[in-house]
């Protein structure tokens, strides 16, 4: 009986050191998803998954928040979103994101083309350990503001990186949120976004006109690697009976 005992308590012993082994590895995976900006749960309403492109929702009254956390070197910091003019493109990335990459590097850029001239860029990632404060500071460029804060995370309901919100802070609205595979791809989304949030707030704006349409036209063939010398633009003249001159009847 003794020995039926002190063999139980040695197999108990060791489950448990297994069941603590399965438990660690599970908080180390976890962590590391966490670090790569890879979501465990989607919730329903988010506009895309990380790194494919996502339609951008309608405006929503009341959704901005301002942001607070600490700057890439560790000093506490505030970021008002709300109650200032113009716009503010909130990104959310990771330096652990490989989709991510495409982001730093076009932010690097002296030229952005923002949707609006009036449009400040934010980049926002989360609180360590779940972002590496020395490699996030060694990716944010220069004269670009940065924020570490899963607190805005949260309140912009951030299924993962890379992921974008633009603010219009004077009303306190969101124009739009989403994601996308690179910057090109995002910025025509924001600008279509935004054309729709002006025309709805300033009804009198009325339709785009055509000038508009056909830059918006050339901006997303250009996203699509389609330019101006692309054979489907400028086919050569006399391949089909659709390019042959034909004499318009007379009126008799």
């Amino acid at each position: 009986m003794a020995l039926a005992l002190v063999l139980l308590s040695c197999a108990v012993g060791v489950l448990a050191l297994l069941v603590f082994g399965l438990l660690r590895s599970h908080a180390e995976i976890i962590r590391a998803l966490h670090r790569a900006g890879i979501p465990l749960e989607e919730s329903g309403g988010h506009a895309g998954r990380p790194g494919v492109p996502g339609e951008l929702p309608s405006p929503v009254d009341g959704g901005a928040h301002d942001i607070v956390g600490v700057s890439p070197g560790g000093s506490p910091t505030k970021i008002s979103v709300t109650g200032v003019r113009g716009l503010t493109l909130l990104a959310f990335l990771s330096s652990g994101c490989r989709t991510c990459e495409t982001f730093w590097t076009a932010f690097a850029e002296p030229d952005l083309g923002l949707p609006d001239a009036r449009t400040r860029l934010v980049i926002v990632g989360q609180d360590p350990p779940l972002e590496s404060e020395t490699a996030f500071a060694g990716l944010v460029p220069s004269g670009i503001k940065a924020v570490l804060s899963s607190a805005a995370w949260q309140d912009y309901d951030v299924p993962g990186s890379p992921y974008f919100a633009l603010v219009d802070g004077t009303n306190n609205r969101m124009v739009g949120s989403g994601t996308a595979a690179n910057w090109d791809q995002m910025r025509n989304m924001l600008r279509t976004a935004l054309d729709d949030y002006l025309r709805e707030i300033d009804p009198e704006r009325g339709t785009t006109s055509g000038r508009d349409r056909a830059r918006r036209a050339d901006q997303a063939l250009a996203a699509a690697g389609i330019g101006r010398d692309h054979p489907s633009v400028n086919p050569e003249p006399g391949t089909g009976d659709r390019d042959t001159p034909r004499d318009l009847p007379s009126d008799q």
